[in-house]
């Protein structure tokens, strides 16, 4: 049975820049209603991809469809006036000389009466009808931004392009506003498709995150998926802080400090790294140089001193120095733990947390 139609398809972009790739085969989808998210380090190849889809920039090669219906490939492209796309980045572009009814007002056609309406509408769904006749230099940033929204959602667009359009605001106010934007924009059944580089953010809004790589989607799927199973020792680096604990495959398996590691299907003598999260790591006490009897699940305990403790808000980080082989591991605990340097204490990697990759992926 076929799903529904896509709001937003792209199939196979590609992107040159004097001979070098920028955006390489990249194809999504998103459907009415769904928020995708673009994530990726600075320079990745995200907001160049939106620029294409808005039809502000040309592709080298691939095709761009909304609502099934082309438009645009390397030769037929409908104007960007014409695409019903609209955009939101993190400079709000409001113009400065007109009104907050006026800036909304701006990408209206039709009789003035039904542009008036639709503007009182929308301020009232962002909670500004009452700033209507103010300028922009009179809001503050969240006001601004809560003008864009609704300039950017007065002619109804199919979709929603927005480019980093949060990092402007205060940390206090940007959750809020984040939530407040994405049920409108729900509401109005609109397709978004957003350009972040935080995996906080990708965390907090979207229904499926696209991680992007030097040009490449490397991974795609809801966000519980993408956080507990990355392609690779990077895909997860890139949403937490990560330990790497190194070692060589003989039959399978993979000796360490912490006992033994599948690794199936990898050849003898590959080295391999084991990889988890600070907050996956169990920490027992010292008892005159012997640690906790092992576990299946967290395997053999392995000893370390500390040398560095800090809390921070809802959480305390504890660095150790390995006594096996002088690396230095960090574990995140709940509330506060700050053991002064130099204590030794033991430490278990839950073996269910655990990732082995292929070293140097």
């Amino acid at each position: 049975m076929q799903g529904p139609t896509p709001r937003l398809e792209i199939r196979n972009v590609t992107r040159r820049y004097d001979g070098r790739l920028v955006v390489h085969d990249v194809s999504l989808q998103v459907l009415p209603g769904q928020v995708m998210c673009l994530l990726g380090p600075s320079g990745c190849g995200k907001s160049t991809t939106l620029r294409m889809i808005a039809g502000v920039e040309m592709q080298d090669a691939g095709e761009i469809h909304v609502d099934g219906k082309l438009i645009c490939d390397t030769i037929f492209r409908v104007p960007p006036e014409r695409r019903r796309i609209g955009l939101m980045f993190q400079d709000f572009a409001l113009f400065p000389h007109l009104s907050v009814a006026e800036n909304v007002a701006f990408g209206l056609n039709g009789p003035k009466r039904a542009r008036r309406a639709r503007v009182v509408e929308l301020l009232e769904r962002v909670h500004l009808a009452h700033h209507i006749d103010a300028y922009p230099h009179e809001l503050s940033g969240g006001e601004q931004q809560r003008v864009a929204l609704a300039r950017a959602l007065a002619p109804r667009p199919r979709i929603m392009l927005m480019d980093e359009p949060f990092s402007g605001l205060d940390n206090r106010l940007r959750d809020g506003i984040r939530d407040e934007t994405l049920d409108i924009l729900r509401e109005e059944d609109t397709a978004v498709l957003l350009v972040t580089h935080e995996p906080e953010e990708a965390m907090r809004m979207a229904d499926q995150i696209a991680l992007m790589r030097d040009g490449r989607i490397v991974q795609q799927g809801a966000p519980y998926n993408v956080y507990n199973a990355p392609l690779d020792r990077s895909a997860m680096a890139f949403f937490s802080e990560i330990n790497v604990i190194r070692g060589t495959v003989r039959g399978a398996l993979t000796e360490t400090p912490f006992g033994q590691f599948l690794a199936p299907g990898v050849p003898d003598g590959q080295a391999v790294e084991i990889v988890i999260r600070p907050q996956h790591i169990k920490i027992d006490f010292d008892r005159n140089g012997r640690g906790p009897n092992p576990t299946p699940l967290d395997g053999t305990p392995a000893r370390g001193v500390v040398t560095r403790a800090r809390f921070m808000g809802s959480e305390s980080l504890v660095e150790f120095r390995m006594d096996h082989d002088g690396s230095l591991i960090k574990v995140s605990v709940p509330n506060v733990f700050l053991p002064k340097p130099g204590k030794p204490l033991w430490l278990m990697i839950r073996r269910d947390r655990c990732f082995v990759f292929p070293a140097g992926t």
